[in-house]
Parts: C-alpha cells; sequence; structure tokens
C-alpha cells in the first residue's frame, strides 16, 4: 500500500480518466477548482474527504485512490456463469489454481491488447 500524495493522485488521475471524465468537469463535480485538481493529481495537493466523497458519488473507487487496493465486487453482482466459474475454481488443488490464475491472467492481457469482444 502506497499512501503517498504523488501515488494517490496518481490513482485519482486514473479513476477520472476511467469515468472518461476530463480535469475540467471532474473538478466541478468534486467542487474544486482546476488547478486545484491539478494539485492532487500532481501530489502537490492532498485530497479532502469532502472532494473523496463528491468523487465517490461519481463512481470513484475510493478504497483504491487511497489504498491502492479495488473495492471488492459484491458477490450478489455476479451473473450466473461468474458465480459457477468461482465455484469451480475453489474445488481445485492449490496447484491447479495456480496454474488456472496464470491462464486467466494471459487470457485477460490478451483481450485487452487486441480488444478481443464477446
Amino acid at each position: 500500500m502506497h499512501l503517498s500524495r504523488e501515488a494517490i493522485g496518481n490513482r485519482l488521475q486514473e479513476e477520472r480518466k476511467r469515468l472518461g471524465l476530463n480535469q475540467d468537469v471532474f473538478a466541478s463535480q468534486v467542487g474544486v477548482a482546476k488547478r486545484t485538481l491539478a494539485g492532487y493529481e500532481g501530489g502537490t495537493g492532498e485530497v479532502g474527504a469532502l472532494v473523496l466523497a463528491h468523487a465517490a458519488a461519481l463512481g470513484v473507487d475510493v478504497l483504491y485512490v487511497v489504498t491502492g487496493q479495488r473495492t471488492p465486487e459484491a458477490a450478489s453482482s455476479f451473473s450466473g456463469d461468474e458465480v459457477a466459474l468461482v465455484e469451480h475454481y475453489r474445488q481445485l488443488p492449490d496447484g491447479d489454481r495456480q496454474h488456472t490464475h496464470k491462464m486467466m491472467t494471459a487470457l485477460a492481457e490478451m483481450a485487452g491488447r487486441y480488444d478481443v469482444k464477446t
């Protein structure tokens, strides 16, 4: 977990971009000036709780911004296929789990690299 202002600013910027918002719009939505937001993202300013609360309302993963760890998804948000995958994964011996993890990581990276659509 990296808690420096720079790391938090980088993750805040990453989340803003993930949501498809430019600095002008995001700053307005969280109630700060664009220059202040640029300071947060550049690691020269300290993001306050109120700004993070407004950012959360926009869909920012605040746990990720602050700690670097993504907020876990609730199991209730999983589709039937996803639930089945997890159940099958849990039935595997440890060695097979490691191989499965490597395979799924490689497939996800390949899909991202080639923008594979299902």
